[in-house]
């Protein structure tokens, strides 16, 4: 049980670190988005966001290694992708980049739950 919940966590933290790339400027954040990134506020606002994406991968690759840090990477994993796949559901209305994302986001979710299920789990048998 405990490598499915590391294995998941290593899939979502691949997942967050893709658009770690988006530092690199506008024109990778265009092949990330589909969008235009010339104006130079709304791209440093998406590297930024690459960047806490980066943080957050972080934060997923050392929790599959350190259980202590399990359920809270497992919270801020749901809250981050839950938000932008209603985000992105409720709009509809949206590129064929960032429908990549949202069905990438689908697969992290699907990590992110099967991950939590087996942390609870564990944590109920221990507790037997």
């Amino acid at each position: 049980m405990k490598f499915l919940i590391s294995a998941m966590l290593v899939v979502t933290a691949i997942i967050h670190l893709m658009p770690l790339s988006g530092l690199l400027g506008g024109e990778r954040l265009t092949a990330l988005y589909g969008l235009s990134f010339e104006e130079p506020n709304i791209s440093i606002l998406m590297r930024h966001r690459a960047v806490l994406f980066g943080i957050l991968g972080g934060v997923f690759l050392v929790a599959a290694f350190r259980p202590s840090l399990q359920a809270m990477a497992f919270i801020a994993g749901l809250i981050s992708v839950v938000s932008f796949l209603c985000l992105a559901w409720s709009s509809g209305n949206y590129n064929a980049q960032l429908g990549r994302v949202f069905t990438i986001d689908l697969v992290a979710l699907v990590c992110l739950v099967i991950g939590s299920a087996a942390y609870i789990y564990t944590e109920y048998r221990q507790t037997l």
